[in-house]
């Protein structure tokens, strides 16, 4: 058996009373991508930064490189959340100095740079500030950075986090090669189907190892327990509400007009008719996912009633459509970062705004909620034009912004004491409102916190609740989930699902697909244009006509369309 470059045995990290490793036995092999997944707050990050040698554990045994952690700096490549870039700095200066860092010798610098320029095909924005870069680029700069001189073994701290799917098989492309050369990778992360291909995973909660082996150990586990139910008369989410309230089914999620269960260990698969959902229901099994052998191993996922909805005020019918876009485009000098963009949006549905990192979904989701001012077009929300009434437009929505937009420095509860305020809420309803978000998104024993210290799922659940707290009739979500584990991901969801059966409107960014999936409609924006439009099913048989597939994936559907276009384009050009 081959030797690892790293481990740990019985490693142990304390934070006070908080035991953020407990225990934990790992190795990291040479040519090898390890995974490393678990929810937010599991020791993931800790477990990486004691192995970078930032951290010290407080007991246990850990080995980088045959040496303590620390000691062999030149043989480790290390790439931080958001990736550690110094943005106010150039692409070629941020190489240079991580060059000068590892201690690269000056006449081998140009060479490097060479390389890991092509590598990442940034050689033609090596000028480029890297806080002008779109996500994808600044995840190639964050490995080049990592890659300067070329380690033994490489910590990636959730590399996907905030990036398009293009960019992120293209990242898991460009690391697969790394291996080739007998480098040693730990991959952390919140995409399943990026743990899915890694040789070996780790599975962390609260600080306790629950699973380490091959992907496909764990997702055999849930074998014959994952069925399809089609045909039901409901409305998807409805459907899936009451499922997920049933006994015997511990997760759930849409995929197109359908719905796909896992089923409690031990319970027979039921049958059409114990769903009750019309004479057209059909029960298809299903083959097992990495994610649903997660799911099961951490006790399965939220149920489907959303405790928010329930007390949320039923928005009122309306022929006015509740969110409108009118030919919007926005220029920025010579640049146009949006063109023509047209959709309208009735009461009660979840629309999606998709497309690689600069495509220019978040300036038209910022054009909508009066953020920016369109360059032409028109755009209105709940009947309030935002060029006559933007006050009143923006009175009518509640906005989720991409990067955590609460006060880092206040309180939780000053948090919520804000924006009920910033809301005029009364004070009695004040009052009650923020009772009912602490209580709802369990923020308790997080009221004294500062919410800048929050982990990042609280903070999330934070935004949410300062986003509801009034009822609006229209929420705008800018990827509400980026970054936070899938249990939390499907709690998000529960309670998006249930608002909007309450006739709340949503539009949403995201960058994942299975996401997408709960959207009515989406709309694919690349290089600032609408290049499709439809439900999740119609732009999937759209990609499956293009490609031949089968049965294509939403991310399959994404990154076909964006081919596609591409395609048609050069033959534009070159015609």
């Amino acid at each position: 058996m081959t030797e690892p470059l790293a481990r740990t045995a019985d490693l142990v990290k304390c934070f006070g009373d908080n035991r953020a490793l407990d225990g934990v036995a790992m190795a990291i092999a040479p040519g090898r991508i390890t995974g490393l997944v678990g929810p937010d707050g599991a020791g993931k990050t800790s477990l990486i930064r004691i192995l970078a040698g930032l951290m010290a554990p407080s007991s246990g045994t850990v080995e980088m490189l045959g040496g303590k952690p620390g000691e062999r700096l030149d043989d480790l490549g290390y790439m931080p959340q958001r990736f550690g870039l110094y943005e106010d700095l150039s692409v070629i200066e941020n190489l240079r100095l991580y060059a000068e860092v590892r201690g690269l010798p000056r006449d081998a610098q140009q060479a490097s740079f060479d390389r890991l320029l092509a590598f990442t095909d940034l050689a033609r924005f090596q000028d480029r500030l890297a806080g002008k870069l779109s996500g994808g680029m600044k995840q190639k700069l964050g490995l080049a950075c990592a890659l300067v001189k070329t380690p033994r073994v490489l910590l990636l701290d959730e590399p996907g986090v905030g990036v398009d799917p293009i960019s992120r098989r293209e990242l898991w492309s460009m690391v697969g090669d790394l291996t080739g050369q007998g480098i040693g990778v730990l991959w952390s992360t919140a995409y399943l189907d990026e743990a899915e291909k890694c040789d070996t995973v780790y599975l962390l909660n609260e600080g306790q190892l629950l699973f380490d082996g091959p992907p496909a150990e764990l997702t055999g586990r849930v074998k014959d327990r994952v069925i399809r139910v089609t045909g039901f008369k409901e409305r998807r989410r409805a459907f899936l509400t009451q499922a997920l309230d049933r006994d015997d089914v511990i997760d759930g999620t849409i995929q197109g007009r359908s719905v796909r269960l896992l089923l409690r260990d031990g319970r027979p698969v039921p049958d059409a008719g114990a769903f009750a959902a019309g004479p057209g229901t059909e029960v298809h099994a299903a083959a097992p996912r990495f994610e649903d052998g997660f799911i099961e191993r951490l006790g399965g996922g939220p149920k489907g009633t959303s405790a928010l909805a329930e007390r949320y005020r039923t928005i009122p019918e309306t022929d006015v459509d509740a969110i409108e876009a009118n030919g919007l485009t926005k220029v920025f000098g010579e640049f146009t970062a949006a063109r023509d963009m047209n959709f309208r949006i009735p009461r009660g549905q979840i629309f999606g705004l998709l497309g690689p990192n600069g495509a220019g979904k978040s300036t038209t989701f910022k054009m909508l909620c009066g953020l920016l001012s369109p360059t032409s077009g028109t755009g209105a929300v709940a009947g309030r034009s935002l060029r006559h009434s933007r006050a009143d437009a923006r009175a009518q929505l509640g906005y989720m912004a991409q990067k955590f937009s609460l006060y880092g420095d206040l309180s939780v509860r000053q948090n919520l004491d804000f924006f009920a305020g910033a809301y005029d809420l009364p004070r009695d309803k004040a009052r009650r409102a923020i009772a009912a978000m602490i209580e709802i998104f369990e923020l308790q024993d997080k009221l004294d916190v500062n919410a800048g210290t929050l982990p990042l799922g609280f903070k999330q659940r934070l935004a949410l609740a300062c986003a509801v707290m009034h009822e609006p009739p229209v929420l705008f979500l800018d990827e509400p989930t980026s970054g936070v584990d899938p249990v939390t991901r499907r709690e998000f969801w529960m309670h998006i699902n249930g608002l909007v059966e309450k006739g709340v409107t949503v539009l949403v960014t995201t960058h994942f697909m299975d996401e997408a999936e709960y959207c009515d409609r989406a709309t694919l924006i690349y290089r600032a244009e609408q290049i499709a439009t439809g439900t999740p099913d119609e732009l999937k048989a759209e990609a499956a006509r293009r490609t031949g597939a089968e049965d294509p994936t939403m991310e399959d559907a994404f990154i076909a369309l964006i081919e596609a276009f591409d395609r048609k384009r050069e033959e534009k050009e070159a015609a």
